[in-house]
Order: structure tokens, then sequence, then C-alpha cells
């Protein structure tokens, strides 16, 4: 799940007679706060979930524009119409680095679709995925069908509902191929962000095979946030394995880039910028494990992820800051959030 800079306000509308000033007037409209003088507004037309877990409200709310929304406590964590294009993004680069993704390691990912995306490669033999609010998964299995498209139920699932880290510190050393960080964002109070310091990294390192990689979702990563946590993601990776590539795509429901971070396990790794492209090892991965039609990833689409603008790249270059768990670097806090749908009952 994602969850991105927020400032919790209560909505207000355009002043009489102003340009949109009758915008809001027909329908219900969910409203999300994205920063101070900046709000993305969602006309509803039927809510379909609305429950609290053990760690924090789930909304399902149909929507004009997106289809449906899942939210959690008052956050959009993707949609419907383009949930496929942060999937994809987070798993296939990762996967197809990989010469042969037999053990696969899932941090979070409760609604199903970074499993469904792991379970497209045909070599994946067991794929744990390891979430802490069995809740949230229950709920999409009834009422999200479309994220998880039956991967729950796939033989080669192994899914537990408890903590990431301690599934991680349960398996062998040097037992997995890729780890993928499917991961809330690291709020100040929330339950992640121990899971972006140099130690869970240094224990994922310790994890993976020979050959393996670790892929995590990294925020915002446009020119005018991706200071915020996708630059240092970045960095404190590379304290920890010896090669790092960052790469975002455009999730049009995040109103942002959206960036991911990749590290591999050995410092003879091929480069995963151009090399994997250059030499053709990518396109006759994905045709030889029948993924040569997905939606939105493939070789031209991974050389455009991997293409930072200038901007970018000189952040993440001049980074400085290491995320410890002494030292955590925090996007915002968890009591910053509020459901509009929660202020509308209450006025």
């Amino acid at each position: 799940a994602r969850q991105r800079r927020r400032t919790a306000r209560r909505p207000t509308m355009a002043a009489p007679g102003g340009i949109g000033a009758n915008a809001f007037d027909e329908g219900t409209w969910y409203h999300e706060i994205l920063e101070d003088g900046l709000a993305l507004s969602y006309r509803v037309e039927e809510v379909l979930h609305r429950g609290t877990s053990q760690f924090q409200t789930v909304e399902v709310v149909k929507t004009v524009p997106f289809g449906s929304l899942l939210i959690t406590d008052g956050l959009m964590q993707s949609s419907e119409v383009d949930e496929y294009v942060y999937h994809q993004s987070l798993v296939h680069p990762a996967l197809t680095a990989h010469p042969d993704p037999k053990k696969v390691f899932i941090a979070g990912g409760g609604e199903g679709a970074t499993l469904r995306e792991v379970l497209k490669h045909p070599n994946v033999e067991e794929c744990m995925m390891v979430d802490i609010d069995g809740e949230v998964v229950d709920m999409c299995r009834e009422h999200t069908p479309f994220y998880h498209a039956g991967a729950y139920d796939d033989k080669r699932t192994n899914l537990i509902i408890g903590d990431a880290k301690a599934g991680l510190e349960n398996i062998p050393d040097a037992s997995v191929d890729v780890i993928i960080c499917d991961l809330s964002d690291p709020l100040d109070g929330g339950p992640c962000y121990q899971l972006y310091t140099t130690s869970f990294y240094a224990m994922c390192k310790e994890k993976l095979a020979p050959g393996g990689i670790l892929v995590t979702q990294s925020g915002c990563a446009s020119v005018r946030d991706c200071h915020l946590v996708f630059t240092p993601i970045h960095h404190t990776l590379k304290q920890v394995f010896p090669k790092v590539w960052g790469y975002t795509s455009c999730v049009p429901s995040f109103t942002s880039e959206w960036g991911f971070n990749i590290a591999t396990k050995d410092a003879d790794a091929p480069d995963l910028y151009v090399g994997l492209v250059a030499d053709g090892s990518l396109e006759k991965r994905l045709a030889e494990r029948k993924l040569d039609t997905l939606s939105y990833y493939d070789a031209i689409t991974h050389t455009r992820m991997f293409s930072l603008n200038r901007t970018v790249r000189e952040q993440c270059r001049d980074e400085t800051r290491v995320m410890t768990v002494e030292n955590p670097l925090f996007m915002c806090g968890t009591d910053t959030h509020a459901t509009v749908f929660e202020e509308q009952q209450q006025e």
C-alpha cells in the first residue's frame, strides 16, 4: 500500500461566484488534501465498504474517474483504473532482471496485486507474502477481486498474516531470489518505518541468495517531491548494497511520478538501466516467460522508467541522509490523516 504526503484539512469549496463554485453541488465527493493549498476530489458513485481493522480504517468507494479506490486511514492507496501501472512497475523489473526467480518474498502487499504480478512468472515456485492486516486481505478478497485475480488461492502462494520483518527473519539466509517491499511510506507512528532502514536492508541482503535482488516502493519522485523519501531511500540502500538504481513511473491517480529503488546483492550484477535492454536479455526473458504482452511493462517502458530526469538524478547524487532505526526519516505522522467521509458525517 502506498501513502503520499498529506496534511489533514477540512475540505473547503470555491468562493461563491468563483471559478468552480458549483463543481461540488451535485453528487457525493471524496476530497483528499495532497498538501497545503492542493487537493484532489473524486465524485463517488457508491461506497462499497467501510470498516475498521485492528490497524487502520479501510474504505472502498467507486468513483467516476478511477473506478474503485482502496482508501486506508483516509488516504487513497490505489485505483482500479491504473493500479496495474504501479504493480507492474514494482514487480517486473526485479523479476525479469533475475535469470531464474524461484523463491520470492513480499513484505506487505495486502490487496494481492503484487502477488498477482509475481505469479505471472512461471519460474516462481513459491511466493511468501507477509502482511500485518488480515482484515484488509479479507476485504480485498470480497470487494476488490480485480486486485488479486485469484492469486491468494494459487498453490505457490504462502500467505502469512503478521509482521513482515519477523517473517523475513524466520527464513534461512541466502534462500530468497527476490524481495519485494510493497509497504506504506515511513510515517511517524506507523508500523513500517523500520523497514526502510539500514538494519532492515542488511537483513534483506543476508536473506537473498547469490544473484538476489531487492526492490522497494519509494514514494513520490517528481522534481518537487523526490527529496521526501525517494532520494533518502536510494542513499540508504547504497550504504548496504553494491549496486542501486532508482526508477519511476507515472501513476495518474497518485498525481505524481512514483518512485522505486532496486538493489542487487552481487557487485558484478548486470547494469539494470541499459544492460538488460542493450543485449536483448529483457525482451528474451519476457518472451520465454510468455510475458511479452503485459499491458504496461516491456523493454521500451523499462528504459523510460530508469531514465531519471536531471533534477532527480542530481538530488539522488547529492543526497546525504541515511535512514536508521535510531535516526528515522518520516514523511508525516499518522495523526495527520482523517477520512473526509467521517468529517461529513459529523457535520
